[in-house]
């Protein structure tokens, strides 16, 4: 069940990285997504060039949490190691922009702490900030809610 759900989550994020590519293409059409993996982000824009780090949380609709990891199997990540000039968060109904700079002034100025968990589909821990979605947007630079969502088929990819 856990393997399923990793990569069920893994298909889900990578549509909505297609999508928020596709959405930049209109106005920079040279962007991209790296071929084989890169840790430190998921979309370059050469005519900016600026890297792209995208998170979908749509969990966090109920759970009024957004996951920013920092350690994965006793390891940095994510905001830990990223590059990204700008990270952009999908959390189902909102899309908000915001500086990984930006989102550490946001942990230390609201004095906030680490949890270590073992993610639904992962078999390893993680160290993440919980961060309430309503106080982490208050640093973001821009939020904007599309009127196209797409429905994604997890089937196909």
């Amino acid at each position: 069940m856990t393997e399923q759900t990793f990569h069920r989550d893994l298909a889900r994020g990578k549509q909505v990285e297609r999508w928020i590519l596709g959405m930049i293409k209109q106005k920079y059409p040279s962007a991209f997504m790296p071929k084989n993996y890169v840790k430190e982000f998921d979309i370059a824009i050469p005519e900016l060039d600026m890297t792209i780090e995208v998170k979908a949380d749509e969990k966090s609709k109920y759970t009024g949490n957004l996951v920013v990891e920092i350690e994965f199997d006793g390891e940095p990540s994510a905001l830990a190691t990223t590059t990204a000039d700008w990270w952009v968060w999908w959390d189902g109904k909102s899309i908000a922009w915001i500086t990984p700079e930006l989102i550490w002034r946001c942990i230390e100025d609201n004095r906030l702490s680490p949890v270590s968990f073992v993610g639904k589909g992962d078999v390893k821990k993680k160290k993440a900030f919980l961060i309430k979605k309503d106080r982490l947007y208050q640093y973001a630079h821009t939020i904007v809610e599309p009127k196209n969502i797409p429905t994604w088929d997890l089937d196909n990819g």
